[in-house]
């Protein structure tokens, strides 16, 4: 018996290096990976990272994008799995935040990704191969 792909959870970061240009190699390797993602159909986010994303790319960029085109971005990523925290999930992120000593927002990009049931979160943000409540974090950018 065959076991199901595991989802994996796209962080901010990883999506915001895949449209900015100005990114170079960071940028090759996330447009890489989600169009992977894209062709498996295990792609998911969160709100908070469509959310973070538009700010970063319209505002934070050296290269930002027109509010129009993030917006058209965002309308595509609807098409993957799209986790909408709640309350329950605020408070499973303020035990992890304190579990494990990483920051609040960190915290909620994780939870979002076990209600989500992702084994991995693709992110620069957090520490490199480590497990947080059951999911693995992957860095795309480390050699």
């Amino acid at each position: 018996m065959n076991a199901e792909p595991a989802l994996q959870f796209v962080d901010s970061n990883v999506l915001v290096y895949s449209y900015d240009l100005t990114q170079g190699e960071k940028h090759d390797r996330a447009r890489s990976l989600l169009l992977s993602l894209w062709e498996s159909g295990l792609g998911c986010v969160s709100t908070q990272v469509l959310q973070e994303f538009i700010v970063n790319v319209t505002r934070k960029s050296e290269a930002p994008l027109l509010p129009e085109q993030a917006a058209q971005i965002v309308l595509d990523f609807s098409d993957w799995r799209v986790h909408r925290p709640g309350i329950k999930d605020i408070l499973g992120a303020i035990e992890l935040h304190q579990r494990c000593h990483i920051s609040f927002w960190d915290a909620m990009i994780l939870q979002s990704a076990r209600e989500s049931n992702c084994t991995v979160v693709w992110s620069e943000d957090l520490l490199d191969g480590e497990i947080y409540g059951g999911v693995k974090v992957v860095n795309p950018f480390k050699n």
